[in-house]
């Protein structure tokens, strides 16, 4: 499995096509991160930010080769489902070090302070906040992404309007672990207390676990 989602990620790069999310992912960091503002505050919206960008790139990744190429690779791994997940993976993982250099350089820039300045935030905990939240909003996008393609949706169009139309709610609606994680690091900077999000990281595992398993599965089905 390591070697094949060697492969995606190699193929995904090669293509630049990872290019479009990844400059929309710096484009929304350069409006709303500035240096010197709050950490928490940062955080959160960098997090955030991850979550339309890892659906992005799992489509990406999951549809960049043609039927032809994807029934090769299928029959030199055991199967579709082992490949569709070596897909997801590599575009996860992608995002996933795309989110932990955005919380480092939040971290290298920011005031490890209270929205009112009057609290000082420990830098190390607001850190590890910031990687579970990122971490949680990567799984959240993946899910999205995975549900919102091949092999459940084969239409280009109906794919894209259907992870803008999920995205938002994976984001916003209540009971959102993405929601949970970024809702607690913008809380908590009104009072400089650094809340770590492992609760709303499990669910998002068991999300994007679900999301996955269905889509593998499907891939024997639908192709």
């Amino acid at each position: 499995m390591t070697a094949l989602v060697r492969y995606r990620t190699a193929l995904l790069l090669r293509s630049q096509r990872w290019l479009a999310p990844v400059l929309l992912y710096m484009a929304f960091l350069g409006v709303g991160v500035r240096a010197g503002q709050p950490v928490l505050d940062s955080l959160g919206y960098a997090a955030a930010g991850l979550l339309p960008v890892t659906a992005w790139l799992v489509q990406v990744c999951v549809t960049q080769e043609p039927p032809a190429a994807r029934a090769v690779v299928a029959a030199a791994v055991g199967g579709q489902p082992r490949a569709h997940l070596a897909a997801l993976l590599a575009a996860s993982g992608c995002a996933g070090l795309l989110g932990a250099a955005a919380t480092a350089v939040v971290l290298l820039i920011s005031e490890p302070t209270s929205t009112d300045r009057r609290a000082e935030v420990a830098l190390p905990s607001a850190g590890l906040a910031g990687l579970l939240a990122a971490a949680c909003c990567v799984l959240l996008g993946a899910a999205v992404g995975a549900l919102c393609t091949r092999p459940l949706l084969h239409r280009r169009g109906w794919s894209v309007a259907a992870t803008v139309l999920a995205v938002l709610p994976a984001l916003v609606a209540h009971g959102s672990p993405a929601k949970y994680a970024v809702t607690g690091l913008v809380t908590g900077s009104h009072t400089g207390t650094v809340h770590v999000p492992v609760l709303p990281l499990l669910a998002a595992v068991a999300v994007a676990a679900a999301a996955a398993t269905l889509a593998c599965r499907l891939t024997s089905v639908r192709g």
